[in-house]
């Protein structure tokens, strides 16, 4: 007869599923945050004029780039 000890498995499945999702969710916020600095740059980059015709301020990009 044999003996299967399941308790390590599963353990190590736990283990294996925590570890992916700290990996998927830092993912994630790397991903955020370069499309937040991707949007301030290319916001910051616009002349007072053009931000206007868009119906942003300079004071709106941080605003706009954390969404």
């Amino acid at each position: 007869m044999a003996y299967l000890d399941t308790s390590r498995s599963s353990a190590m499945s736990i283990c294996r599923t925590a570890m992916a999702n700290f990996a998927t969710a830092l993912f994630t916020a790397i991903i955020r945050w370069n499309d937040a600095r991707i949007t301030r740059n290319v916001l910051s980059q616009l002349s007072l004029r053009e931000l206007n015709d868009i119906g942003l301020v300079p004071g709106d990009i941080e605003r706009i780039a954390r969404r």
